[in-house]
Formats: C-alpha cells, structure tokens, sequence
C-alpha cells in the first residue's frame, strides 16, 4: 500500500454538510481507482478554521447534540450554538463520523481525520496539499424555494 495523500480543507465560509461528505468521500478513498470497500486505501484529512464553518436556516438554534456518561440520568444535550462556543472541533467530528461506515472500519479512517480550531496545525512535515472543494460545497444555493 501506498503511503497516505495528507490534504488541508480550510472549514471557512463552508457548509457543514457538503464540506463533510466531500472529507468522508476522501477518508473512505471513493475518489481513487483502487477503492475497495472494507479496506483503508483513503487519504487522511486535516480540518482548519472549524469554528468558521456554517449551517444554514435555524439550524443553529434547533440542532442539538447529546452525549451520555452511561450513568442513569446522565444524558446531556446542548444546542449547535452552545457547542461552538465550547467545542467547535466537535460540530466537525460528529457530522464527519456520522458519514463513515458504523463498524470497526469506520473508527479506523476517523483516526485518519485531525480537526483544529484555529489556523494553525501541527502536521506541516506531511507537507499536506490545500483542497478546495467546488459546486455547492463553497457557493450559495441559487435556488430559491417557493412555497405553495
């Protein structure tokens, strides 16, 4: 096996949803020939500027996430908002983790993904390569829905 490919996606100004299937795309290796399902021919990914990325319409206010300490009454929710101000990194994770598969394999290309929190990354000699993404991923919708 080849060594791993290391690119850089800068999370500015883009959605949460399209910025994070294009990384799972990448983690997973669909954009190589020699993709096998079950086995790790991915790249590994570093995330910058996580806290700058955006959701659109209220999901700000309305998205929630929980986590359990496995103690009886131990669920603790708290809305998007609330965890970007404390842990934006962990907004980027959870929707990343949530597009690879549920398995052993999964848990394996997640370790392949490294997200911060500001500009600056500790993976400089992986000399990783900027990823831009195009389409929807970085531009607005030029659709507008009508409702009826």
């Amino acid at each position: 096996m080849a060594a791993k490919k290391w690119y850089v996606v800068d999370a500015e100004g883009l959605r949460l949803g399209r910025m994070s299937s294009e990384i799972a795309k990448l983690l997973l290796g669909k954009h190589k020939p020699e993709f096998t399902p079950g086995a790790d021919v991915g790249d590994c990914v570093v995330v910058i500027n996580a806290e700058k990325c955006i959701v659109t319409g209220n999901k700000a206010k309305d998205k929630l996430y929980r986590r359990h300490s496995g103690r009886p009454g131990g669920m603790k929710t708290e809305s998007y908002e609330e965890l970007q101000r404390r842990i934006p990194e962990r907004i980027v994770e959870k929707a990343i983790k949530g597009m690879l598969p549920h398995n052993s394999h999964g848990r394996e290309l997640f370790r392949h993904l490294k997200v911060y929190k500001g500009s600056e990354h500790p993976h400089q000699a992986q000399a990783p390569e900027a990823l831009q993404f195009g389409g929807l991923t970085s531009t607005p919708d030029s659709q507008v829905r009508l409702r009826r």
